[in-house]
């Protein structure tokens, strides 16, 4: 399945900006990106790795940068944290979405 780069970034961007039009605070960045997982698929994750190394900046291959990916947004930020960043989206009327 081919995943186009430009789709993945602009949902992560437009649903970031709909929560947070002001910015995020530091306090809800970790619980964020935990909920952005959510929102990718693995080939999203692929298509922003493969785009990174391609762009031959980071010194590092793709696999890397998937892991790193991965490993980042994997680990799970506490309840508080997650219920704070998903109450504010739920009420801009955006419910953090499965991945399919």
């Amino acid at each position: 399945m081919s995943v186009n780069l430009a789709d993945v970034v602009m949902k992560m961007v437009e649903f970031v900006r709909a929560g947070y039009p002001q910015g995020v605070p530091a306090a809800d960045s970790f619980a964020l990106l935990a909920v952005l997982r959510r929102r990718l698929t693995d080939d999203d994750v692929a298509a922003v790795a493969a785009h990174l190394a391609a762009r031959d900046e980071l010194k590092i291959d793709t696999a890397e940068i998937g892991s790193a990916i991965t490993r980042i947004t994997n680990e799970p930020p506490s309840a508080d944290e997650l219920d704070r960043v998903q109450r504010r989206l739920e009420a801009i009327g955006w419910p953090p979405e499965r991945k399919s």
